[in-house]
Protein backbone atom coordinates (compact mmCIF):
# COMPACT_ATOMS: atom_id res chain seq x y z
CA UNK A 1 0.00 0.00 0.00
CA UNK A 2 1.91 3.19 -1.10
CA UNK A 3 2.01 6.09 1.10
CA UNK A 4 2.66 9.80 0.07
CA UNK A 5 4.53 12.29 2.24
CA UNK A 6 2.24 15.25 2.41
CA UNK A 7 4.10 16.92 4.69
CA UNK A 8 7.67 16.65 7.13
CA UNK A 9 8.39 19.39 9.92
CA UNK A 10 11.17 18.77 12.59
CA UNK A 11 9.78 19.02 15.85
CA UNK A 12 12.32 18.44 18.90
CA UNK A 13 14.71 16.69 16.91
CA UNK A 14 12.18 14.28 15.62
CA UNK A 15 9.77 14.66 12.54
CA UNK A 16 6.00 15.70 12.42
CA UNK A 17 5.20 13.90 9.19
CA UNK A 18 1.64 13.83 7.50
CA UNK A 19 1.19 10.78 4.78
CA UNK A 20 -1.81 10.37 2.56
CA UNK A 21 -2.70 6.44 1.27
CA UNK A 22 -5.76 4.87 -0.63
CA UNK A 23 -7.71 3.21 1.96
CA UNK A 24 -8.98 -0.54 0.57
CA UNK A 25 -10.98 -0.26 3.83
CA UNK A 26 -12.51 3.07 2.98
CA UNK A 27 -12.84 3.13 -0.70
CA UNK A 28 -11.14 6.67 -0.65
CA UNK A 29 -7.81 8.77 0.37
CA UNK A 30 -7.33 9.02 3.57
CA UNK A 31 -4.46 11.57 5.69
CA UNK A 32 -2.78 10.70 9.06
CA UNK A 33 -0.67 12.82 11.15
CA UNK A 34 2.84 10.76 12.43
CA UNK A 35 5.20 12.40 14.59
CA UNK A 36 9.03 10.15 14.63
CA UNK A 37 10.96 10.97 17.78
CA UNK A 38 14.49 11.05 17.57
CA UNK A 39 14.88 7.32 18.93
CA UNK A 40 13.24 6.64 15.62
CA UNK A 41 16.01 7.13 14.13
CA UNK A 42 18.40 4.43 16.06
CA UNK A 43 15.61 1.82 16.82
CA UNK A 44 11.76 0.59 16.87
CA UNK A 45 9.80 2.45 19.09
CA UNK A 46 5.94 1.42 20.95
CA UNK A 47 2.98 3.32 19.07
CA UNK A 48 0.85 5.70 20.64
CA UNK A 49 -2.78 6.16 18.40
CA UNK A 50 -4.75 9.45 19.29
CA UNK A 51 -8.30 9.68 18.09
CA UNK A 52 -9.70 13.06 17.01
CA UNK A 53 -12.93 14.20 17.49
CA UNK A 54 -16.24 15.72 15.64
CA UNK A 55 -15.23 18.24 12.80
CA UNK A 56 -11.53 17.35 12.92
CA UNK A 57 -8.58 16.06 10.78
CA UNK A 58 -5.50 15.14 11.39
CA UNK A 59 -3.99 18.41 11.47
CA UNK A 60 -6.29 19.11 14.84
CA UNK A 61 -3.64 17.21 17.04
CA UNK A 62 -0.64 17.68 15.11
CA UNK A 63 -0.70 21.48 15.50
CA UNK A 64 -2.64 22.14 18.59
CA UNK A 65 -2.54 19.48 21.57
CA UNK A 66 1.67 20.17 21.79
CA UNK A 67 2.38 16.41 22.53
CA UNK A 68 5.72 16.47 20.56
CA UNK A 69 8.21 17.56 22.65
CA UNK A 70 6.66 14.60 25.80
CA UNK A 71 6.51 12.09 23.06
CA UNK A 72 10.28 12.82 21.88
CA UNK A 73 11.16 12.55 25.43
CA UNK A 74 9.52 9.47 26.15
CA UNK A 75 9.92 7.75 22.84
CA UNK A 76 6.72 7.19 20.69
CA UNK A 77 5.85 7.20 17.74
CA UNK A 78 2.14 9.12 17.93
CA UNK A 79 -0.45 8.30 14.56
CA UNK A 80 -3.35 10.64 14.50
CA UNK A 81 -5.63 9.66 11.20
CA UNK A 82 -8.11 11.57 9.86
CA UNK A 83 -11.61 11.31 11.33
CA UNK A 84 -13.81 10.48 8.71
CA UNK A 85 -13.79 9.50 4.90
CA UNK A 86 -13.82 12.65 2.78
CA UNK A 87 -15.33 13.55 -0.52
CA UNK A 88 -17.28 10.32 -0.87
CA UNK A 89 -20.04 12.00 -2.43
CA UNK A 90 -22.48 10.07 -0.19
CA UNK A 91 -25.95 11.72 -0.06
CA UNK A 92 -26.52 13.96 3.16
CA UNK A 93 -22.95 13.30 4.18
CA UNK A 94 -22.25 17.08 4.71
CA UNK A 95 -25.96 18.46 5.57
CA UNK A 96 -25.24 18.55 9.49
CA UNK A 97 -21.73 18.88 11.39
CA UNK A 98 -22.12 16.24 13.87
CA UNK A 99 -23.00 13.39 11.11
CA UNK A 100 -21.17 12.48 7.81
CA UNK A 101 -17.78 13.87 6.53
CA UNK A 102 -15.80 14.52 9.79
CA UNK A 103 -18.10 12.45 11.95
CA UNK A 104 -17.06 8.62 11.54
CA UNK A 105 -17.56 8.29 15.37
CA UNK A 106 -14.99 4.99 15.32
CA UNK A 107 -17.56 2.67 14.13
CA UNK A 108 -18.62 0.80 10.96
CA UNK A 109 -21.88 1.58 9.71
CA UNK A 110 -24.26 -1.50 8.69
CA UNK A 111 -26.73 -0.22 5.92
CA UNK A 112 -26.18 1.40 2.88
CA UNK A 113 -25.66 3.81 1.49
CA UNK A 114 -23.29 4.44 4.61
CA UNK A 115 -21.44 0.62 4.80
CA UNK A 116 -19.22 1.18 1.29
CA UNK A 117 -17.12 4.09 2.87
CA UNK A 118 -17.88 4.13 6.38
CA UNK A 119 -15.87 1.36 8.11
CA UNK A 120 -13.74 3.77 10.45
CA UNK A 121 -13.58 1.33 13.11
CA UNK A 122 -12.11 -1.27 10.72
CA UNK A 123 -10.34 1.13 9.34
CA UNK A 124 -8.45 2.04 13.00
CA UNK A 125 -8.29 -1.24 14.46
CA UNK A 126 -6.84 -3.45 11.43
CA UNK A 127 -5.80 -1.35 8.12
CA UNK A 128 -4.29 1.45 9.83
CA UNK A 129 -1.90 -0.17 12.21
CA UNK A 130 -1.03 -2.80 9.45
CA UNK A 131 0.00 0.16 7.26
CA UNK A 132 2.26 1.85 10.35
CA UNK A 133 3.72 -1.35 11.14
CA UNK A 134 4.83 -1.85 7.74
CA UNK A 135 6.39 1.28 6.95
CA UNK A 136 7.38 2.97 10.05
CA UNK A 137 10.16 1.40 12.94
CA UNK A 138 7.40 0.54 15.23
CA UNK A 139 7.56 -2.21 18.01
CA UNK A 140 3.68 -4.06 17.08
CA UNK A 141 3.41 -5.46 20.43
CA UNK A 142 3.62 -2.17 22.07
CA UNK A 143 0.44 -0.01 21.48
CA UNK A 144 -2.01 2.00 22.75
CA UNK A 145 -4.71 4.14 22.15
CA UNK A 146 -6.45 7.59 23.77
CA UNK A 147 -8.70 10.63 22.37
CA UNK A 148 -10.81 13.66 22.78
CA UNK A 149 -14.28 13.63 22.48
CA UNK A 150 -16.17 11.07 19.94
CA UNK A 151 -12.36 10.27 19.83
CA UNK A 152 -12.19 9.39 23.56
CA UNK A 153 -14.60 7.17 23.27
CA UNK A 154 -13.40 5.77 19.89
CA UNK A 155 -10.18 4.72 22.22
CA UNK A 156 -11.97 2.99 25.00
CA UNK A 157 -14.20 0.79 22.17
CA UNK A 158 -10.84 -0.24 20.65
CA UNK A 159 -9.56 -1.11 24.14
CA UNK A 160 -13.10 -2.84 25.48
CA UNK A 161 -14.19 -4.18 21.78
CA UNK A 162 -16.57 -6.76 20.92
CA UNK A 163 -17.49 -6.55 17.07
CA UNK A 164 -21.11 -8.17 16.47
CA UNK A 165 -23.35 -6.60 18.45
CA UNK A 166 -24.48 -2.94 18.31
CA UNK A 167 -23.71 -2.17 22.12
CA UNK A 168 -20.37 -2.91 21.11
CA UNK A 169 -20.47 1.11 20.12
CA UNK A 170 -21.24 2.27 23.62
CA UNK A 171 -18.47 2.06 26.23
CA UNK A 172 -20.50 2.06 29.30
CA UNK A 173 -21.85 -1.32 27.66
CA UNK A 174 -18.99 -3.02 26.79
CA UNK A 175 -17.09 -2.38 30.34
CA UNK A 176 -19.87 -4.19 32.36
CA UNK A 177 -18.57 -7.56 30.26
CA UNK A 178 -15.43 -6.41 29.89
CA UNK A 179 -13.18 -9.87 30.81
CA UNK A 180 -9.88 -8.91 29.01
CA UNK A 181 -6.40 -8.13 30.15
CA UNK A 182 -5.96 -5.40 32.89
CA UNK A 183 -6.59 -2.06 31.90
CA UNK A 184 -5.51 1.26 33.34
CA UNK A 185 -7.71 3.94 32.41
CA UNK A 186 -7.07 7.91 32.81
CA UNK A 187 -10.08 10.73 31.91
CA UNK A 188 -9.56 14.47 31.91
CA UNK A 189 -13.01 16.32 31.91
CA UNK A 190 -13.56 20.10 31.67
CA UNK A 191 -15.73 21.45 34.54
CA UNK A 192 -16.58 24.10 31.84
CA UNK A 193 -17.32 21.65 29.38
CA UNK A 194 -20.85 22.52 27.06
CA UNK A 195 -21.28 19.40 26.01
CA UNK A 196 -20.88 17.70 29.70
CA UNK A 197 -23.50 20.75 30.98
CA UNK A 198 -25.58 19.84 28.13
CA UNK A 199 -25.87 16.48 29.59
CA UNK A 200 -24.50 14.64 26.46
CA UNK A 201 -21.29 13.08 27.81
CA UNK A 202 -22.37 11.30 31.03
CA UNK A 203 -18.98 10.11 32.23
CA UNK A 204 -20.56 8.69 35.96
CA UNK A 205 -21.96 6.38 33.91
CA UNK A 206 -18.92 4.58 32.47
CA UNK A 207 -16.89 5.11 35.92
CA UNK A 208 -19.84 4.15 37.43
CA UNK A 209 -19.42 0.85 35.45
CA UNK A 210 -15.89 0.37 35.37
CA UNK A 211 -16.24 0.55 39.46
CA UNK A 212 -19.44 -2.39 39.09
CA UNK A 213 -16.31 -4.26 37.25
CA UNK A 214 -13.34 -3.66 39.17
CA UNK A 215 -11.29 -1.61 36.44
CA UNK A 216 -8.95 0.81 37.58
CA UNK A 217 -10.04 4.58 36.42
CA UNK A 218 -8.58 8.13 37.45
CA UNK A 219 -11.07 10.87 36.44
CA UNK A 220 -10.53 13.92 37.08
CA UNK A 221 -12.58 17.02 36.83
CA UNK A 222 -10.99 19.87 35.71
CA UNK A 223 -11.84 23.49 36.85
CA UNK A 224 -12.79 26.15 34.45
CA UNK A 225 -11.47 23.95 31.08
CA UNK A 226 -13.95 23.44 28.42
CA UNK A 227 -14.13 21.47 25.13
CA UNK A 228 -11.10 22.86 23.34
CA UNK A 229 -7.74 22.21 22.73
CA UNK A 230 -6.31 24.26 25.13
CA UNK A 231 -7.69 22.30 27.05
CA UNK A 232 -6.23 19.22 25.63
CA UNK A 233 -3.02 20.95 25.24
CA UNK A 234 -2.96 21.40 29.22
CA UNK A 235 -2.99 17.89 30.16
CA UNK A 236 -2.13 15.79 27.15
CA UNK A 237 1.50 15.69 28.90
CA UNK A 238 -0.28 13.90 32.35
CA UNK A 239 -2.01 11.75 29.40
CA UNK A 240 1.74 10.90 27.22
CA UNK A 241 3.41 10.03 30.02
CA UNK A 242 0.18 7.29 31.73
CA UNK A 243 0.77 5.43 28.11
CA UNK A 244 4.37 5.72 28.15
CA UNK A 245 4.68 3.99 32.11
CA UNK A 246 3.27 0.98 29.97
CA UNK A 247 4.17 1.14 26.90
CA UNK A 248 7.98 1.56 27.46
CA UNK A 249 7.99 -1.30 30.80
Amino acid sequence: MALKQVSSNKCFEGFQKVFEHDSAELKCKMKFGIYLPPKAETGKCPVLYWLSGLTCTEQNFITKAGFQQAAAEHGLIVVAPDTSPRGCNIEGEDESWDFGTGAGFYVDATEDPWKTNYRMYSYVKDELPKLINANFPTDPERMSVFGHSMGGHGALILALKNPGKYKAYDATQLVKSYSGSRLDILIDQGKDDQFLSAGQLLPDNFIAACTERKIPVVFRLQQGYDHSYFFIASFINDHIKHHAKYLNA
